[in-house]
């Protein structure tokens, strides 16, 4: 299986995941433009790929879903309550769905999908499972909990993309409305550092050998205090092994396979 994240933050979030002989994006929130830029310096080809999944229907994951797919013929995979959120905001525009049940498991080429309920603040949010027969990759980058779900199939994987979004500190002393400090904050909003590295160091498998810390606040949270919190309860958990790389908003990842 191989990686690469073209983007992730509040600005704009998408990853390309290829195994098995297919390749994908899991959601399109930066603009159609920058994500065939981001792809071209990643060294990949938007033709290359067989399709688009959406985890929800907020912007910063589909903001260049309708015109990308448009022009690379690209089929959208996303369940009824994200396609219709997607739908409200393209009035009039045809987009080429297939549907998929939130709880269920189904097949894109070579690659087994896995889609699984997640708490947060959107019509029908879901965090993703992708399995070439060999890897198993697990996507969760916008939930306000960690469920016992959450949980389970982050266990049964190789790698994984986690919400790590905000200091908890860091947003109560910022200057943002109260309405929105408690969404963030809330059991629907987003993962601060001390929950991520609360659910990591709990969950961790063995054989999981990678994390990516996802959807950094530019205001709220530095790319050092995530990485430093989660570094220290995986080394108290015995888990200092774990790669842990910072995602940006601006900057591809590095390309890894697995």
């Amino acid at each position: 299986m191989e990686v690469c994240v073209l983007g992730s933050g509040s600005k704009g979030n998408s990853i390309y995941v290829s195994g098995g002989g297919t390749s994908l994006l899991v959601d399109a929130g930066l603009s159609s433009r920058e994500l065939t830029a981001r792809l071209h310096k990643a060294g990949l080809e938007p033709q290359s790929l067989q399709g688009i999944l959406l985890t929800h229907d907020h912007e910063d994951h589909y903001k260049g879903v309708e015109v990308f797919s448009r022009k690379y013929a690209l089929p959208l995979f996303a369940n009824e309550g994200t396609a219709s959120g997607v739908e409200a905001r393209h009035p009039g525009v045809a987009l080429q769905w297939q549907i998929f049940e939130t709880a269920s498991v189904f097949e894109i080429g070579g690659l087994r999908v896995e889609a699984f309920t997640v708490p947060h603040d959107a019509a029908d949010p879901v965090g993703f499972v992708f399995d070439d027969g060999v890897s198993r990759l697990c996507v969760v980058t916008d939930l306000g909990q960690a469920t016992p779900l959450v949980c389970a199939k982050l266990a049964r994987c190789h790698a994984a993309i986690v919400e790590s979004n905000h200091d908890y500190d860091m947003l109560m002393q910022s200057d943002r409305p109260w309405s929105l400090k408690t969404r963030i904050a809330g059991r629907s909003g987003h993962l601060s550092n001390d929950d991520a590295a609360a659910l990591m160091s709990t969950t961790i498998p063995g054989q999981m050998h990678t994390l990516w810390l996802a959807h950094l606040s530019e205001a709220c949270n530095t790319p050092a205090l995530a990485l430093n919190t989660m570094r220290q309860a995986l080394a108290k958990a015995g888990r200092a092994d774990v790669r842990v790389e910072v995602l940006s908003q601006s900057q591809i990842s590095t390309r890894l396979t697995f």
